[in-house]
């Protein structure tokens, strides 16, 4: 079983146990795969004892995603771009090396996991950010990524704020004034949208009803500022009427793989991607309703070895083949990034390496 085969199927329509049965071939594939051209992921495997085929998805090996700061990790010999994560300051970003492989197959997998939300047709697009971030597309945050993959489905891309992240009214006006009577996309960092848009404009001031926002990232400012993900909607729909207000979960170590937030306000993995919640202490894999540490899968990643990692987040699997929508597979809700910066353990899979 392929990638091919995942992603043939419509979005968010192939039933977990099936989907378990489709993605486990594909995962010990490219575990083999990266084993084969990552020295460094083989030497981590060696030293884990990893088994050379797992038998189920929890049992498949996995690296902290916090490995991807500390050293490169590549599968390819091809020409790659360099992805890196739009951390907090004075952090070390992570650094993903993407070939035009991997770059096709998480393009596709975009396109795939958004056509039901956004349809077929291009849309008016304005870009709650900077056009600074997409100046070098060899070296991309994931600001940056996330706004040239989103360009597929937008046209007419308007940048709304100058290089110093300062709004600019008049543009963001006039954008709206040409394209507001009809369905136009926004899109931007989470903190960003409430910060240089919410906060700019007075109630009614702009009316953005026929827009469709996607967002995801800065919930870590967020919560310091005790904003909720209810009260974001709630104030973007007093202020300017929009209602169509899409969450997503992603990242830079997995760039193409979204969770889409469903109108149950929970978080889908798309077909060829899964969750696995995991014990903090023992890392055990925890079942419905239990909170623990959120482990991605997705079977995009060719040029590095990114297709089973550990998260700092902490979240719980509310459901399975009952979400909203008829949406079938994992449903998940996140709690928060861990009280810990980095991955215990992440020192030791890399000292392996």
């Amino acid at each position: 079983m392929s990638f091919e085969d995942l992603i043939a199927r419509p979005a968010f329509s192939i039933p977990q146990a099936e989907k378990e049965a489709l993605l486990l071939p594909a995962l010990n594939a490219l575990t083999r795969h990266h084993r084969e051209k990552c020295e460094a992921y083989r030497r981590m495997l060696d030293a884990m004892g990893a088994p050379k085929e797992a038998q189920t998805l929890a049992a498949l090996p996995f690296l902290p995603a916090p490995v991807f700061k500390h050293m490169d990790l590549v599968s390819t010999q091809e020409k790659t771009m360099l992805l890196q994560s739009s951390g907090t300051s004075g952090q070390t970003p992570s650094r993903i090396f993407v070939d035009a492989e991997t770059s096709a197959r998480q393009s596709r997998a975009l396109v795939e996991t958004l056509r039901p939300l956004l349809g077929g047709k291009r849309l008016p697009f304005l870009v709650i950010d900077t056009r600074k971030i997409i100046a070098d597309p060899a070296t991309l945050s994931a600001r940056g990524a996330g706004v040239l993959g989103l360009m597929k489905f937008g046209a007419q891309a308007t940048f709304a704020l100058d290089e110093n992240l300062n709004p600019d009214l008049e543009t963001i006006r006039s954008f709206v004034a040409k394209h507001g009577a009809n369905p136009f996309l926004i899109f931007g960092f989470t903190f960003l949208i409430w910060s240089r848009l919410q906060e700019s404009f007075a109630d009614g001031a702009l009316d953005l009803s026929n827009a469709i926002l996607l967002h995801s990232g800065g919930w870590k400012k967020m919560e310091a500022e005790k904003i909720t993900n209810e009260a974001f909607k709630a104030a973007l729909l007093r202020k300017f009427g929009l209602s169509r207000v899409v969450n997503f979960y992603g990242m830079v170590e997995q760039i193409g793989s979204l969770f889409l937030e469903g109108e149950d306000g929970l978080l889908y993995p798309p077909n060829f991607a899964d969750v696995i919640i995991r014990d903090e202490k023992s890392r055990e894999p925890l079942g419905i309703g239990q909170s623990g540490m959120v482990q991605v899968l997705s079977a995009l990643p060719l040029s590095y070895p990114g297709h089973n990692l550990l998260t700092g987040d902490r979240g719980e699997i509310v459901a399975v083949d009952g979400g909203a929508g008829g949406r079938l597979g994992k449903a998940l809700r996140l709690h928060g990034r861990l009280p810990q910066a980095e991955l215990r353990g992440c020192s030791d899979v890399v000292g392996a390496a």
